[in-house]
């Protein structure tokens, strides 16, 4: 793998401009990532899930993606329809169209970083990866007091042109003081046998409000690594959703820091899965000063030999009096080899504060299904009514009406 990495490293320099200082920084974490490789069980943040090996398993030999200069054909048929929505398009990586029409020019600066390194502080050997090989980066600022008037919806989509690839991209949004965004990524893989590796880093100012709401529904043999690193200032609020259940592996990590008084992060998460598929979603909120609240429910329905992880971590610091933190998560297992493995945290070192966290799991309860069935309803019929209001439950926390609804209709939920 080395030989192979330090060649398409090689190219993917060729592609930028880049100062010699900063090729050299690119080429630090390139050792960083030869040197410590693919994170594994060893590491506690992996130990249910062995990227190292599920690679192996699922992909092979990767080669890591260069080939960036010519550009792709947009698919406006993945493009979501009855929603006016802002778009940033990646295909295969590569950016390939960023449209804000709906928006005020004045109120959004687009910064191309690319021939920059913008070097986020994480101790994570794919972090290092996605420093060496991103290729176009950008830095969304939305400005003080300006509210998006519509969607920004992040398309992701591969397509039959990349095989046993591993691609890196990377953006980052400033929101300013009074100001919101609402952030769809939606994924959509014709491709097979790649690994995504996609790193946010969104910074929120004095008041600033972010929703996030992620979708990977789409079939695919795809590996995925998501990272969200998010800062918080006083009275800032983050929502983030996720549905996940296309992709071959899928983990989403989410580190949030609520630095200022009043900041309040959200996390509610879906997982719903069939055959072998492996699932995870792992999330730090750090609660840094006094007077902060996060909230966090992640649901479960497992079928056939499928595998969902949640590992999910409160930190109180000790200046954080007054903190309300509340972690839950629950599964439905319909298969006696389906699985879950949940690792909720609290790490408190204050002493005024109210925190929580759960986990239960277990199969769907035969008594309701028997009940249903005397109301006239058969089996599947009575199965389905009783998994749709378990996860209705964590779609109803979405607090954009409009997206709710649409998110509803993409995951097939009914009220």
């Amino acid at each position: 793998m080395k030989e192979q990495l330090q060649k398409d490293f090689d190219n993917t320099i060729k592609n930028l401009s880049l100062s010699q200082k900063d090729i050299q920084v690119k080429k630090f974490y390139l050792d960083n990532f030869i040197n410590r490789g693919f994170p594994n069980r060893r590491e506690e943040d992996w130990k249910f899930s062995d990227l190292n090996q599920i690679i192996k398993k699922n992909i092979g030999e990767l080669s890591f993606y260069s080939e960036y200069t010519s550009t792709n054909k947009i698919d406006t048929s993945v493009f979501v329809d009855g929603l006016e929505h802002n778009k940033i398009v990646f295909i295969n990586g590569r950016i390939e169209k960023i449209d804000f029409d709906y928006e005020k020019k004045d109120q959004i600066e687009i910064v191309d970083q690319s021939e920059s390194i913008n070097e986020l502080n994480i101790n994570n050997s794919l972090s290092d990866l996605n420093n060496a090989f991103t290729n176009k980066s950008f830095k969304i600022l939305v400005k003080k007091g300006y509210k998006l008037s519509k969607p920004l919806i992040i398309y992701h989509t591969t397509n039959s042109k990349i095989w046993s690839k591993n691609i890196n991209l990377r953006l980052n949004f400033e929101l300013a003081e009074d100001s919101s965004l609402r952030v769809i990524d939606l994924f959509n893989d014709t491709s097979e046998k790649n690994f995504l590796n996609i790193f946010y880093d969104f910074e929120l100012k004095e008041n600033a409000i972010l929703k996030n709401y992620k979708v990977d529904k789409s079939e695919n043999r795809n590996i995925k690594y998501l990272f969200n690193n998010i800062d918080q200032n006083k009275n800032s609020i983050s929502e983030t959703f996720i549905f996940s259940s296309g992709s071959n592996f899928f983990k989403s990590e989410i580190n949030c820091n609520l630095k200022g008084e009043y900041s309040s992060a959200y996390v509610n998460g879906i997982f719903s899965l069939k055959d072998d598929k492996h699932h995870e979603i792992r999330t730090i909120i750090n609660h840094l000063t006094e007077n902060t609240i996060s909230y966090q429910l992640i649901k479960s329905v497992l079928e056939d030999s499928s595998k969902a992880v949640y590992q999910g971590k409160i930190f109180v610091n000790s200046k954080a009096q007054k903190t309300d933190g509340y972690q839950l998560s629950n599964a439905i297992l319909l298969h006696k080899d389906s699985e879950f493995n949940a690792k909720p945290e609290l790490e408190i070192y204050a002493d005024d504060v109210k925190c929580s966290h759960g986990s239960a799991s277990g199969s769907l309860n035969e008594d309701s299904i028997f009940y249903l069935m005397s109301r006239g309803l058969n089996y599947h019929q009575s199965r389905e009514l009783l998994i749709n209001g378990f996860l209705l439950d964590v779609v109803e926390k979405i607090t954009d009406s409009e997206i709710k609804n649409l998110i509803k209709n993409m995951i097939g939920i009914k009220e």
